[in-house]
């Protein structure tokens, strides 16, 4: 849905990212996990550059976690319509979701060429995880890395992601630009994730906007439907339910609201195009998700995002060992999944110029 309310691009700051890109991509210099206290404290490129030891991958750990994540999910899809007990098909459903949501993010990760960047294998296994959690990779790849390239932008940072207005902006739009504004980040959209930022806005929309260029979203749609046929034909309207809708459903809304919050909390900051820097926008407008152990595993340590944003190569098993090994990284802004924080992040809305605050709407 983001994509399709927010479909415009502003160049990218050429000169900024060439450098960024080649540090990004040349050989490592070499790695110290224990930092002297004497280094001083490093800032843009040379933070960037310290980050250049953890970019690879460890390919048996890679293959690892992708084998053994899409094992499990097998065995839960399989609970869910073999298992003898309702409570436990239940059970085997949520856990289900929960396994798509990691493996979608493993799916992220190879598709930034964090992990077995050079595995055709890999590459087309992790195409085909795409078609079957409605982010195909034509659309994901294109958009995602958009998002990368601009994020915290006040102009050319909606595709892929929230839009954001700010506070003036949003006065002055019609009644319907406004509604159309809000409805894209409000909680039931959000919630209801599957529908609107997958369905829609990731496989339909893109699709029947540049069918030549999204092939592979009508694949992504005609594997979805055929699916949904065959488990009705199987098990009935529960088999749908339970071994598809309902972890499709928990994955999706999870994966929208980490997204959405991971740029979308107290304390982030925007920029005019001007006043933009990639490393700045990595550490000041990608937040640090605290979660316990467990959700930790299943969302793969996106929650890390403030680092995996300042270098997109690092391998998402890899991001603990770079806040542990760079004292700069240590203290993030963060947020949780505390109800709390999650309505704080919901309210926020419009950014304000003069405060340099996301805010609400009530009484603009």
């Amino acid at each position: 849905m983001y994509y399709r309310l927010t479909a415009f691009a502003h160049g990218l700051p050429l000169a900024r990212m060439s450098a960024v890109a080649k540090i990004l991509t040349a050989p490592s210099i070499g790695a110290t996990n224990n930092l002297p206290s004497s280094v001083p404290t490093r800032t843009g490129i040379d933070l960037i550059l310290g980050t250049k030891p953890f970019a690879h991958d460890i390919t048996l750990h890679s293959w690892w976690v992708i084998l053994s994540t899409l094992t499990l999910l097998a065995a839960a899809v399989l609970g869910t319509l073999w298992n003898f007990h309702p409570l436990a098909k239940v059970a085997c459903s949520v856990l289900t979701g929960l396994l798509v949501l990691r493996i979608f993010v493993i799916y992220h990760d190879q598709q930034h060429h964090a992990i077995l960047p050079k595995s055709r294998l890999a590459e087309g296994l992790m195409r085909g995880v795409g078609i079957l959690a409605l982010s195909p990779s034509s659309i994901w790849r294109s958009s995602h890395n958009h998002h990368h390239s601009h994020n915290s932008k006040l102009r050319g940072s909606h595709i892929g992601s929230f839009p954001i207005m700010t506070k003036d902006n949003f006065i002055k739009s019609s009644p319907g630009k406004r509604r159309m504004y809000l409805f894209v980040r409000h909680p039931l959209t959000i919630l209801f994730g599957y529908v609107f930022v997958f369905l829609f806005g990731m496989v339909i929309y893109p699709f029947f906007n540049h069918p030549k260029k999204h092939l592979d979203c009508l694949l992504a749609l005609g594997v979805h439907l055929a699916l949904g046929w065959a488990l009705v034909w199987y098990g009935g309207w529960q088999a749908l339910l339970l071994a598809l809708v309902v972890p499709l459903f928990i994955a999706s809304a999870i994966g929208a609201y980490l997204f959405y919050a991971q740029h979308n909390f107290p304390g982030v900051t925007f920029y005019d195009n001007e006043g933009w820097a990639y490393e700045k926008a990595a550490l000041e407008s990608s937040s640090c998700m605290k979660t316990s152990a467990i959700m930790g595993w299943f969302s793969a340590n996106i929650g890390y995002h403030h680092i995996h944003h300042l270098n997109s190569k690092i391998p998402f098993y890899r991001l603990a060992e770079v806040i542990r090994s760079i004292p700069e990284l240590s203290a993030p802004k963060t947020t949780s999944l505390h109800p709390v924080d999650i309505i704080r992040c919901l309210s926020l809305k419009v950014w304000c110029v003069e405060t340099q605050k996301m805010v609400g709407v009530r009484g603009l």
